[in-house]
């Protein structure tokens, strides 16, 4: 960081000072700046933007390659739409003909939001609803490694959430989750316990995959499933087999193993509940369900996805059914 950079960011700091006292006096005695300084700054930013607080000999200058602003204000506005997305996402969704085509790198999209400040997705939620999640810790990047999955239907990952106690209901709320691994189609339910969740909702859950596969002509072939009470009984068990599909339990430490519905429901976190959280004074489980409903039929039939498997087709066209849409 250089000295242009750490007088750019005081001076930005004291405007940011200024709006949370609500007082700019106040913001410039405890930052040790007259106040007609500041108001000339002020004038500055106003008239040229946030850039001209920087000292004036060494601005950054405007390159050949920088994105428009009218395209700028394009990505910042889809960003604060919808908060869960990150770069990468944004950067699908946007070259799609519903949102006009628009050709950004993920690369474009972070450096646009990061001169606005917004290239978390904390700072993406608190400008929802006053929201700040806690920072994520880092994660040391593990080599790639693939699931040997052939064809839709012949393997299943499911797995269970906890999304907590809610006002109104008995008991604890939990999200029963599945995905094919080939398509990444998922199914996702909530239902209350009175404190684990049940393996008859998690039973009810694979009749409900076996059918829609079925409609989509696949077979349930292989359900793997981490060591949790409601997945390691013979119920379970029994009603996998008695659909024809083999029931295989991940090793116990090992939540990789059943990596993409873990990942999932962090998507699914970070897209759905986190800007409904957000939005919501006190949630219930009537509008969580009817979240989850309208989130999963996205994510299924009209969200952009950039796997390994899918390359930027939507698991609905990657199961290639030839039916109407799976309710």
């Amino acid at each position: 960081m250089t000295t242009d950079d750490v007088i750019h960011r005081f001076r930005l700091r004291l405007f940011a000072l200024a709006t949370e006292l609500g007082n700019v006096r106040a913001a410039c005695r405890q930052m040790g700046v007259h106040h007609s300084t500041y108001y000339r700054w002020a004038r500055r930013a106003e008239a040229w933007g946030l850039e001209a607080l920087r000292p004036r000999e060494r601005r950054r200058p405007r390159m050949p390659s920088q994105i428009p602003g009218h395209v700028e204000q394009r990505i910042v506005a889809f960003c604060l739409a919808f908060p869960g997305l990150g770069p990468r996402r944004v950067s699908a969704e946007l070259a799609r003909d519903r949102w006009g085509g628009l050709v950004v790198s993920p690369n474009g999209v972070y450096k646009t939001l990061r001169r606005h400040g917004l290239s978390t997705r904390a700072a993406r939620l608190g400008l929802v609803a006053g929201y700040a999640a806690p920072p994520e810790p880092d994660r040391v990047p593990e080599p790639e490694r693939h699931l040997d999955a052939p064809h839709p239907g012949s393997l299943v990952q499911m797995d269970c959430f906890y999304v907590g106690r809610l006002s109104g209901t008995k008991g604890t709320c939990w999200q029963y989750t599945a995905i094919d691994v080939v398509s990444s189609f998922t199914w996702a339910e909530l239902h209350t316990s009175e404190r684990n969740p049940r393996g008859s909702f998690c039973s009810a859950l694979a009749r409900r995959v076996a059918a829609d596969l079925a409609a989509a002509g696949w077979r349930l072939q292989v359900v793997t499933t981490d060591n949790g009470s409601e997945f390691r009984n013979e119920g379970f068990t029994a009603e996998v087999t008695r659909l024809g599909a083999r029931h295989r339990l991940i090793r116990a430490g090992r939540p990789t193993s059943n990596g993409c519905v873990e990942r999932v429901q962090r998507t699914i976190l970070e897209e759905c509940w986190r800007p409904s959280f957000a939005r919501s004074l006190i949630p219930k489980l009537t509008a969580l369900r009817r979240d989850l409903e309208d989130y999963l039929d996205y994510y299924n039939y009209d969200r952009a996805h950039t796997g390994r498997l899918t390359q930027g087709r939507t698991p609905w066209q990657v199961l290639g059914a030839r039916k109407m849409r799976i309710r």
